[in-house]
């Protein structure tokens, strides 16, 4: 994995790299970031590039031996660790090659993919004290080819009170060994761990960085790609799923679905609920997410907050005429509507009755002026 793979942080690339140059190397470092941030891409592209033989300026070379070993995740001084839903006795080892399966199919690797790759069932996940025996293990050797030895440790948060175990070899470990840990929540992680780390903070995906990569590495028009990077709200792994799934462009149907419920029309209205409940759960959840992200947006327009308005053009000249008919308290409303239905959705309420109860919710808010109890009516 080279830093030029991964999608923006530009800004966190350079300070990586920086590190290196400057030989500020922490043996211990948190990557903390939330899902689809890239934080474990950034991780083994930061120990590709210290274990490179012929570093260049801004990258790893790519063409090295260690490079082409870490290009397949299988350098011997790479070491991985993470959660499994195997017995006490199972290790990370033990799953490795579904681990590296599953990390170069997405360098943008979420628990739920990482799931279901393996045979979990209805059992937790965590990494046990055999891993943190297995860790210690491991490390306590001298690099075998590279300068470095290194660990990442992905989602930390699943150590509990075993990760303790852990504690002196993370203060005091073999020299050139480095720990990574890449997490998403600070507040689960052990705070022995969290005290001896040093934070490598990694923001969000811009809207325009996730619409870059999605149009230079996955071929979608600027059209499409713009709406799933609003729709993904800052995830790439979110935008990376919604490109499996058949139905992409969500505008035009949730606009025709408001008008409809706006002109009041029963017919249309019940054409729209048997085709909406035929999208598919997934599709539906993300066409219900489109709606009320859509509806914020008219919210911040209807609110002199324009600025903060990240529409395409075609979608934004929507919005600012939908703004007309519309209060902020009805955008309220409506948007109330659409996350229960979202809620509903996940799980698994029946889309055919679910739908036609939300249109007719719909229909009241927009021609009847009905808010849901403890909403306040503004008039235009």
């Amino acid at each position: 994995m080279q830093f030029k793979q991964i999608a923006g942080q530009a800004a966190i690339k350079q300070r990586l790299i920086n590190t290196v140059n400057e030989n500020r190397v922490s043996h211990a470092q948190l990557f903390l970031g939330p899902e689809g941030s890239g934080s474990l891409a950034l991780a083994i592209a930061y120990a590709q590039y210290l274990s490179c033989e012929d570093k260049q300026p801004g990258d790893s070379c790519g063409v090295c031996s260690s490079c082409r070993k870490y290009q397949k995740l299988a350098h011997p001084d790479l070491h991985f660790s993470y959660p499994t839903f195997g017995t006490p006795k199972e290790t990370a080892i033990d799953f490795i090659e579904s681990w590296r399966e599953a990390l170069l199919e997405n360098p943008y690797l979420s628990l739920d993919i990482w799931t279901s790759y393996l045979d979990a069932g209805n059992k937790q996940a965590n990494i046990n004290i055999a891993e943190c025996h297995q860790i210690i293990k491991k490390l306590s050797f001298k690099p075998f080819e590279s300068k470095y030895k290194v660990l990442i440790i992905w989602l930390p948060e699943f150590l509990d009170k075993q990760g303790n175990a852990l504690l002196k070899i993370i203060e005091e470990p073999q020299p050139n060994t480095l720990f990574l840990l890449v997490a998403q929540n600070q507040d689960q992680i052990l705070n022995t761990i969290l005290s001896r780390t040093q934070l490598v903070k990694i923001p969000v995906l811009t809207y325009e960085e996730i619409k870059a990569e999605l149009m230079q590495n996955h071929h979608q028009t600027e059209f499409a790609a713009a709406e799933i990077a609003y729709l993904s709200n800052g995830n790439l792994t979110e935008a990376l799923a919604m490109l499996q799934q058949e139905n992409k462009s969500y505008h035009t149907l949730f606009v025709q679905w408001l008008r409809l419920c706006f002109a009041n029309k029963g017919p249309e209205v019940m054409a729209f609920v048997e085709q909406a409940s035929k999208m598919g759960r997934e599709n539906q959840k993300n066409f219900l997410r489109y709606g009320i992200s859509f509806i914020r947006e008219c919210c911040m327009l209807m609110s002199d907050a324009g600025s903060l308005v990240h529409l395409p053009a075609e979608e934004l000249d929507t919005a600012q005429k939908m703004t007309k008919v519309m209060t902020l308290s009805m955008a309220q409303a409506i948007s109330t509507e659409l996350e229960n239905a979202h809620y509903h959705v996940e799980r698994n309420a029946n889309p055919k009755i679910l739908f036609l109860d939300v249109s007719l919710q719909l229909i009241k808010i927009l021609n009847f002026k009905t808010l849901p109890q403890g909403t306040l009516y503004i008039p235009n």
